[in-house]
């Protein structure tokens, strides 16, 4: 792309809980840790983006964050909006921010994000499943969002033979990822087996509790800036080399395919922009609110043939020590799943892979790392490719 846009920077508070905070004070947490971290004149910054605050708990959202946050950070950036595809939003910032970039539209665009989950008692369980749910073929029934996910898991195990073990396999594999991340919510908690994961309380069949992503709350940003700026901030920047979208259904009811939900669309179009194959990608990085997730985007990405998936898993490859590392950073499952901000989490791991700024949980190669990420009911779709190179 022109002007080499890459992610400069990037930083993701530690998940928790912060009952101190308001919706809008996350925000502001997330913000005053990142600018902690790097050394950031705010002048500098001529694009801004945000998500809506409080859209994870299916009442009214905040939709003009951005301009609250660009106000307090004293910022008049000539490209700015919120941005609104559940936890698809973050990677589609990252693309939105390439394109102004390699347009000329901006220079340097931050992109941010911080939310709370909703408490699954005092109705919250209730407005998400109404938030994402047809109001007349699907909630009405009881709906909820593990036993919608439930069906995708079920259509998969059906057509292509993933089996129950294969699901816990996943949680297992990001359990061990979470121990190396010194801020993963679930490392205190210590390494879990495949019979921890299928003997765990039953949540909505497939779907035991280790199964299912940690609710928690917490936030993130990060930083696309031109590649002449993200040498200066960063000997070594996270490379924009490919993006794609794709926007496939409303409720999980009207998919189309079970097993892709739309996701091939935009990891074609992304591995085409940057001229890439699956076989070129040495870390990926998936959005997982349960354990079918990854195996279902692992397929449908390109990454393994389908129907591998499950095997995948069950044989450790993207574990610790495997041939294709798979949520590095934890994964929902384990790192937490952060409400608002839970697509974010992915895009940073994905940069910090490449920038070489890991940690103990460091890939051995990360030279390119695919993000995959999705809004909805696995509805609205994006993948990037990050690249050492541009």
């Amino acid at each position: 792309m022109r002007n080499e846009p890459a992610i400069a920077a990037a930083t993701e508070m530690r998940p928790g809980r912060y009952p101190e905070l308001s919706a809008l004070g996350m925000y502001e947490a997330v913000l005053a840790t990142f600018l902690r971290q790097w050394s950031l004149d705010p002048k500098a910054v001529d694009g801004f983006l945000a998500c809506p605050a409080g859209m994870a708990s299916g009442e009214t959202a905040d939709i003009f964050v951005h301009e609250e946050l660009a106000d307090s950070l004293g910022l008049h950036p000539r490209f700015s909006e919120t941005v609104n595809a559940g936890g698809a939003s973050y990677a589609i910032m990252a693309h939105r921010a390439s394109w102004a970039i390699s347009e000329g539209l901006a220079d340097a665009v931050l992109c941010v994000g911080a939310g709370k989950f909703p408490k699954v008692g005092a109705g919250g369980a209730d407005a998400m499943a109404r938030m994402v749910s047809h109001p007349d073929f699907e909630y009405i029934y009881g709906a909820f969002i593990p036993a919608l996910y439930a069906l995708a898991a079920r259509r998969h195990m059906h057509e292509r033979g993933t089996t129950r073990e294969q699901l816990a396999a996943v949680a297992v594999s990001t359990r061990r990822w979470a121990l190396l991340h010194p801020d993963a919510l679930m490392r205190g908690q210590g390494p879990i087996t495949l019979e921890d994961v299928l003997n765990s309380r039953p949540v909505a069949e497939p779907f035991n509790l280790l199964d299912c992503s940690v609710p928690c709350e917490g936030g993130a940003a990060f930083l696309v800036a031109r590649g002449d700026i993200a040498r200066r901030i960063t000997p070594q920047p996270a490379y924009l080399l490919g993006a794609g979208e794709y926007h496939d259904h409303g409720p999980v009811s009207a998919a189309r395919d079970f097993a892709a939900m739309g996701a091939p669309e935009a990891a074609t179009a992304a591995f085409r922009s940057a001229g890439l194959v699956p076989a070129d990608v040495r870390v990926a990085e998936i959005y997982d609110a349960f354990t079918i997730n990854s195996i279902m985007f692992l397929e449908a990405t390109g990454l393994v043939a389908p129907g591998e998936g499950g095997r995948f898993f069950l044989e450790g490859r993207g574990a610790p020590g495997g041939e294709l590392p798979v949520n590095t950073y934890g994964g929902l499952l384990s790192f937490g799943h952060t409400g608002d901000a839970s697509g974010i989490s992915m895009v940073v791991e994905g940069a910090l892979q490449v920038m070489g700024r890991a940690g103990a949980r460091q890939a051995p190669d990360a030279s390119v790392a695919l993000v995959h990420t999705y809004g909805g009911m696995m509805s609205e779709h994006c993948t990037l490719l990050l690249g050492r190179n541009p």
